[in-house]
Order: C-alpha cells, then structure tokens, then sequence
C-alpha cells in the first residue's frame, strides 16, 4: 500500500484492509508541521510590532532628544514672560505719629485742667459705694477760703502754697465718719509741697445726718497725700466720740476707701481729657 494525495491505494494482491497505524503516524505528521508553521507566524508577528512600536516613539520624539527639543520650543520667549508691574507700590511714612496724651498733663497745671471743678465733678450722687462697702453721703462744701477748712497749722501752708479752693464731703456708716478735703491748686508742685508739709488736719465737716465727731480733743485718725495738681486731707473716727487706737481697723477702712476714690477721681478726669484731646481735630 502507498500514500498520494487522495488517499492510500493498493498495487496488485495487496489487501484492501486499511493500514491503521500507518494512517496515524501519517496524520501526526501533518499535525506537528502545522503546529511549528503557527508558532514561526506568531514569533514573526510579535517581532513585527515591536518593530512598529519602535518606529512610532522615534518619530513622536517620546523619550528621544528631538522630543526635549520640541517640548522647550513650546515654552514662552523670554519677551513674552510678564514683566514686573510699573504701578507704584504702597509708600510708609517714615514720620512717626505723634504719643498718646498723658492723662497726668491734664491735671498736673491749671492751664491744661479745664474741667469743671464742683463738688458733683469729684463726689457725685447721695451715697458711695466699693465693693460690697455703702456709705452715706452727708454734708458737703465749697470755698475759696482754704484756710477756714481746716485745724491747727494746716491753714497756713494750704495758703503759702498757692491753694485757690477747697472741697469737703463727708461720708458715713456704723457709726463712724470721715471727711476728705480736696484742696486745688495751679500746680503739681504746689499740691505736693503742700501735701509733704501737712501739719494739723482738715476739719470734720457734720451734718445732713451725721453728728459732729473728731471736735472737742477725741483722737481721730488723718491722712495726707496729693496727685496732680489737688492735694486731698481726710479726718475720720467714731461719732460717739470714742478715741481712734491703731487697732480701729474699721476707722481705717473707711478713711482708706474714701482716699482711694478721690485719687480714682482725679485720675479719671485726666483720663476723659486725655482722651478729649486725642480725638480733637490737629490744628
């Protein structure tokens, strides 16, 4: 038996009982030959685009130096970059404005001390009041004659140093009294001597509820002290007149509070003309 191309013949006497095993080893042939023909074509193909992927990163410039040429080719010329603005920039003054106001100026001379001086100017309304403390006021007064305010010596050096008024208040509570003069002068210095010399004592000022008190030689407490141009005195003690020891802690209290207002007093009216002058017009 042979093999052509249309299938297995027989010659003469040979039987016409196929050859089985030669059919299959023929068939296993044709197969491997298709097999390598498919894996020759696939390696041909893959090598084929590599090659055309190639061709098209070269030509596109992808990582090449003709595509670093053509990205800064693109960028702006210099002349097209914008230049720095020729608008004026924002100007300081080099002049540096002027100090806030010393509120002391304003009660340290007479001629910057333009306020009202009045008894409601420096001890307004019916009563006083700090922290958890209330006292009464009582009796007030006013004069220009600042040597009749006072006792022993104080007189003549409230006079020697320029004194033009005095103001008295007093204030009470418990059964004790106190009252504070405030005596006004055209100076700092003037107050201040006059503070330093004190001698004697203001007089009690009574009435409008409080009986006299620290009269008649009972021991009574006195202070002296002054800020800008006011010197301020106080007298204080018992109304019953019981005499005033070191140990009359509530005497003190009382005598301290008062003085602590008046020079709050002072101050805040230094303040409000500070600040007036602060928000004037600059002529």
């Amino acid at each position: 038996m042979s093999f052509g191309q249309g299938g297995p013949s027989w010659g003469p006497g040979e039987s016409r009982t196929p050859d089985w095993a030669a059919l299959a080893d023929a068939s296993a042939a044709r197969a491997r030959r298709r097999k390598w023909m498919l894996i020759g074509g696939g390696a041909v193909a893959t090598a084929a685009v590599a090659a055309i992927v190639a061709t098209a990163v070269i030509t596109t410039g992808g990582g090449g130096a003709s595509g670093s040429d053509k990205n800064a080719s693109e960028l702006p010329a210099p002349a097209d970059l914008p230049s720095e603005s020729s608008a004026p920039g924002p100007s300081f003054s080099s002049v540096a404005p002027p100090p806030p106001p010393d509120p002391k100026d304003y009660i340290a001379d007479e001629k910057k001390d333009k306020g009202p001086v009045t008894v409601d100017a420096f001890f307004p309304g019916r009563k006083l009041t700090m922290g958890d403390r209330v006292y009464a006021k009582g009796a007030t007064a006013r004069t220009a004659d600042c040597a009749t305010t006072t006792q022993g010596a104080l007189g003549g050096i409230l006079d020697g140093n320029g004194c033009d008024q005095v103001i008295r208040a007093t204030y009470s509570k418990d059964g004790i009294a106190v009252t504070i003069g405030l005596a006004v002068f055209g100076t700092e210095a003037e107050a201040r001597k006059a503070a330093q010399q004190a001698s004697g004592g203001i007089a009690s000022l009574s009435g409008s509820g409080v009986p006299t008190f620290c009269r008649g030689g009972s021991v009574c407490r006195r202070t002296a002290n002054s800020y800008g141009r006011y010197a301020y005195f106080t007298v204080g003690g018992y109304t019953n007149g019981k005499n005033v020891t070191t140990a009359s802690r509530n005497v003190y209290a009382v005598g301290d509070d008062l003085t602590d207002f008046t020079f709050r007093q002072i101050r805040h009216r230094g303040e409000g003309q500070a600040s007036a002058a602060a928000g004037a017009p600059v002529t």
